[in-house]
């Protein structure tokens, strides 16, 4: 017993001199543990971040400009087609002005309505598959059927063929006005060599019409 009183006294001895001395400043307290390395993790932990994160936007934007792409329909893909194929066209002439070459600009020559009419007649007559039904060519041969000049005598014998399948107000409008042209016709001269040639059509059309 009286010996574990002494190493008690003696352990208590030692810790009141150790407090006495960090009292008084004699011994420095624990030192904080460097913080540079925690500093050098944070840091990298950043970079990594910012660099995923770029990374992720350059592959979000390619997606975007991929689902562009994919989102035009065949009609805008038409037209940037043509919009890049004038801007090709314009950047060579801009090319051979430079080299002092003149391009003379040729304008294709586009079919006139009556040329446009006649075809569709004959196109009717041969039966081709791509024939198709055009009312304002249709429209065009009925207005103009009297006139030799207009429609020649071998289109004028096509066209009586075609006026059989005419059906429905077409054919009484056309009836109507064949009519009412005999009428004034018939007070006209009958010397004017025109006049009987287009009297003659008009009684054709009446013939096979009414």
């Amino acid at each position: 017993m009286p010996e574990q009183k002494k190493k008690r006294s003696e352990v208590s001895e030692k810790k009141k001199r150790k407090l006495k001395k960090l009292v008084t400043g004699e011994e420095p307290l624990a030192q904080e543990k460097p913080l540079k390395k925690k500093k050098k993790k944070l840091h990298a932990k950043i970079s990594t971040d910012r660099l995923d994160t770029e990374v992720s936007q350059v592959y979000t934007a390619s997606d975007e400009e991929k689902e562009d792409e994919q989102e035009l329909t065949p009609e805008e893909r038409r037209t940037l087609e043509r919009k890049l194929k004038k801007e090709r066209k314009k950047e060579e002439r801009k090319q051979l002005r430079e080299a002092g070459i003149h391009v003379v600009k040729e304008n294709p020559h586009k079919p006139s309505g009556a040329e446009l009419a006649l075809a569709y007649l004959i196109s009717w007559a041969n039966k081709h598959e791509e024939w198709k039904f055009q009312k304002t060519r249709q429209t065009w041969l009925l207005h103009h059927m009297y006139d030799s000049n207009k429609v020649p005598d071998k289109h004028f014998s096509i066209l009586l063929d075609y006026l059989e399948g005419l059906k429905g107000r077409a054919r009484e409008v056309t009836v109507q006005k064949a009519e009412t042209l005999m009428k004034k016709l018939d007070n006209a001269e009958p010397e004017d060599s025109s006049l009987l040639e287009k009297s003659e059509r008009i009684r054709q059309v009446l013939q096979l019409l009414s």
